[in-house]
């Protein structure tokens, strides 16, 4: 089967210059509804990559999502909400963008079709055969990802990819591809659209997976996250509430912030 590049065809739907603002929103959401139906096909896929990542993780190993323009930008928002939301250290879930930090929030003219650049970037961060790699690409062609994989194969580093296109380039270069096929853009050729939304719910799937492999999470709650402001506080006061009983809101808040975190706080209590 030859590589069709779907991400790019042509919107089914026309003259939008001309369509109410009620009709435009009615056909964005039309087109979102698609996605989590083609999530749902590629679940035994992300599932298998996730079971990699584990494995490394577990044995000391980080994980890496390296992309260029919307996708870079995904990876390095899933990975910058790991540490406060789970407890991990910041270079435990590291996300890398084509044309570094200036790229995080301005286009930076062809940094994404620079094939050697993105395994310099990620050897700046030391990588090594203990840490898993993602390369990020709605349409799966961008240059700077897939020779980053390339070279993380070439030096036995686990590899995925995630990705829009069915039999996309990047899913050669990737142990564990991920395809999310949802079809042309309401806007041709806006992957930050649906490309974007599917590929930030598979992000999601796989750090809060990953976390919760790792031991991060206990019942539903975060008892490692980052106290980091009162909101957090309050949440974590009442999930130690909740898992020791007759203490008190300004005892339980104390020992909280004593310890720094809800698993810690609760082990103390218990021995008391």
């Amino acid at each position: 089967m030859s590589f069709k590049k779907i991400t790019e065809e042509e919107s089914p739907y026309h003259h939008l210059e001309k369509m109410s603002i009620g009709t435009i929103l009615k056909h964005i959401n039309a087109e979102d509804k698609t996605i989590p139906n083609a999530i749902h096909q590629s679940l035994p896929q992300i599932e298998n990559l996730i079971e990699a990542i584990t494995d490394k993780m577990l044995m000391g190993g980080r994980l890496f999502y390296i992309g260029a323009g919307t996708s870079g930008r995904l990876g390095i928002l899933d990975a910058s909400e790991c540490p406060p939301t789970y407890g991990v250290p910041y270079d435990l879930v590291i996300g890398i963008i084509a044309g570094g930090e200036k790229a995080i929030t301005k286009a930076v003219e062809n940094a994404e079709d620079d094939r050697e650049q993105g395994w310099k970037d990620l050897q700046q961060h030391n990588i090594s055969d203990k840490d898993v790699v993602i390369g990020i690409a709605a349409s799966g062609t961008t240059p700077y990802v897939i020779g980053a994989l390339a070279a993380c194969r070439k030096n036995k580093i686990i590899t995925g990819s995630i990705s829009c296109n069915p039999q996309a380039p990047v899913s050669t270069e990737a142990d564990y591809p991920v395809e999310v096929v949802v079809g042309p853009e309401f806007v041709t050729g806006s992957t930050r659209m649906k490309a974007g939304t599917a590929q930030k719910i598979v992000l999601n799937m796989i750090s809060t997976t990953v976390m919760i492999q790792l031991g991060r999470v206990e019942d539903n709650k975060m008892v490692n996250m980052q106290l980091s402001n009162e909101k957090l506080v309050d949440r974590g006061v009442k999930m130690l509430m909740e898992r020791i009983e007759n203490v008190a809101y300004e005892e339980a808040k104390k020992i909280l912030l004593e310890f720094g975190s809800v698993r810690q706080a609760a082990a103390y209590l218990n021995k008391q």
